[in-house]
Order: structure tokens, then C-alpha cells, then sequence
């Protein structure tokens, strides 16, 4: 019950949570998947296992369940909107993901980002469950590797670097964020929550991130 209080869903709520950002990558076949992720976790420490929420709809969570195996890439503050959209926002049926950036393979032959990413982990798929629009898939551990000192990104940093509010720490996404940072005036993707500060917004605008053109996009 709730005591005459109205009922509350604030999903920005879900915001608040600290996650990291990271890209889970599977191979089936000769086919390379991966995708972005907020849901990468260690569960035990002997053995080492992870967990990863993957939507069922998404082609690198059937390549995962075929192969039996993932991998999960930690990215860092460092990774830019071009890293994000490809791995985000687009289809591994549809075009390579892996291959405007620098990669390598673990033991299983799994596609791995080298840039932009902090640590890597190979996963056997020891266990999954139905969670309705996704699937849970518990790994155990083979390999662990860290790959750089860079400082990892966020879902919180992620969020504040797509709405424009840059860090001053940050200087390499300055200019990539808010195209016209003397106006108010701002235009959110209606896919993707990109926001472009600026008015009016260009016909042809196209967002950074998902691809959608300017008919996607609200004033806000």
C-alpha cells in the first residue's frame, strides 16, 4: 500500500546507480558481435565469474547463447561518440563493428577493443536466466587481462558527457557535444537522449551517436 502517497516511476531514478560502461563482444561462426553494455558485474571471486544483462533481441546475445562464450571490454572516459554509436546503436549483422578500431583476439578468438579500455575478461557461459526482455548470462572467467590505466567511464559520466555537460577533465569531448554552447535552446534524440544545444536545429542534422536525422529529435 501506499498510504495515500501517489505513485512514483522517475526513470532517471535508475541514474543515480553507479554502473560502468563497457562493450560485450561474442564470435559465431565467422560473424564478430559485440555491443554496448551497463550491466557487466563480477558475482564470485573463487571462481571468478561475471554477469551481463543482454537484451534477447540483440544478435550478440544469440551469438553469446550459440557459442558458449563472451567477452567483456571495461571502456574508459577516453571512449568518444564514435566508439559509443557503433558498438550502441548499430547492427553487427550489418556492418563489422570491430573494424575501425584497434583489436585483438582472446583464446577463444572473441574480438576485443585495445583502445579506449581499461581490462578485459574471456567468459564461458556457465548458467543464463530468463529475465523477460533479457537474458542473464552468468561467465565463468578463463582469462582476465588489464589494459590500461586509463580511468574508467560510467554510466553517470556517460550521461552527463551526452547531455553536454562535459568535465573539465575531459577536454577531448569538447566540441563534440554541444555544437553552439552560447544558445539555450536544446534538441534531444528521441532514440538515443543525444542532445543538440543550438537553434534552429539544421535539416539535415544527423546524430552523432544512433544515426537518426533531425525528424527524431524534440526541442526540450
Amino acid at each position: 500500500p501506499n498510504h495515500g502517497r501517489g505513485f512514483c516511476m522517475d526513470i532517471q531514478a535508475f541514474f543515480k546507480l553507479s554502473y560502468g560502461l563497457y562493450v560485450v563482444s561474442a564470435r559465431s561462426g565467422e560473424k564478430k558481435y559485440g555491443c554496448i553494455v551497463n550491466t557487466l558485474q563480477q558475482v564470485t571471486a573463487e571462481p571468478p565469474m561475471l554477469s551481463v544483462a543482454v537484451n534477447k533481441n540483440s544478435v550478440t546475445a544469440k551469438a553469446i547463447l550459440d557459442s558458449g562464450r563472451f567477452c567483456g571490454t571495461v571502456l574508459t572516459e577516453t571512449a568518444d561518440l564514435h566508439l559509443i554509436g557503433t558498438f550502441g546503436f548499430k547492427n553487427s549483422e550489418a556492418v563489422d563493428k570491430f573494424a575501425a578500431f584497434s583489436t585483438k583476439e582472446d583464446e577463444n578468438n572473441i574480438p576485443y577493443l585495445t583502445e579506449h579500455a581499461a581490462a578485459r575478461y574471456s567468459c564461458e557461459v556457465a548458467g543464463t536466466l530468463d529475465l523477460g526482455t533479457h537474458i542473464l548470462i552468468i561467465g565463468k572467467v578463463t582469462e582476465a587481462e588489464i589494459l590500461s590505466d586509463e580511468p574508467v567511464m560510467t554510466y553517470d559520466y556517460y550521461h552527463r558527457v551526452v547531455k553536454g555537460g562535459t568535465p573539465p577533465t575531459a577536454p577531448s569531448y569538447k566540441g563534440n557535444i554541444s555544437h553552439k554552447p552560447a544558445q539555450k535552446a536544446q534538441w534531444r534524440c528521441k532514440i538515443c537522449g543525444y542532445i543538440y544545444e543550438g537553434d534552429p536545429l539544421p535539416a539535415d542534422f544527423v546524430c552523432p551517436i544512433c544515426g537518426q536525422g533531425a525528424d527524431k529529435f524534440e526541442k526540450v
